[in-house]
């Protein structure tokens, strides 16, 4: 036979921010007052097919900081997107590449993102910590089967 094995693609077609905000509801005297802010951050991913072995993955980073628990500070929310192609690959381990490996190639462009608005609106960087995909591919997998 010389029909050989289709070879496994995963590859990454796009790279682009699909949403970014910034909000400081309090400025600008937001910027006199005094105190540690209390930052928080949420991490939400998404996959979608596009068409045949294209699939659109994002990765929504969201940072509110407060002070004195009410007042907000800032909100910053930024959408990374990216465009990959999946071909000849086993539909588990699709499911593992799209909710694993696809948001750890986005996470740092959205941290980056991130910390560059947040500083051009005049506070300090909010350097974000990284995230464990797998383990929240995982709880999900969890929670979907419980």
């Amino acid at each position: 036979m010389s029909e050989q094995q289709a070879q496994p693609v995963f590859s990454i077609e796009k790279l682009y921010v699909k949403d970014l905000s910034l909000e400081v509801p309090h400025a600008p005297q937001i910027f006199l007052e005094q105190g540690e802010p209390n930052v928080e951050m949420r991490v939400a991913t998404q996959s979608e097919k596009l068409e045949d072995n294209f699939h659109n993955v994002s990765v929504t980073v969201t940072v509110t900081a407060k002070l004195n628990e009410d007042r907000v500070m800032f909100l910053n929310e930024v959408t990374q997107s990216g465009i990959f192609r999946l071909e000849n690959i086993p539909e588990e381990d699709e499911k593992l590449l799209l909710a694993v490996a696809c948001p750890n190639i986005l996470f740092p462009y959205a941290r980056e993102a991130v910390s560059s608005e947040i500083t051009r609106a005049g506070f300090p960087p909010v350097l974000l910590a990284p995230i464990n995909f797998e383990s929240m591919y995982q709880q999900q997998q969890e929670e979907g089967n419980a």
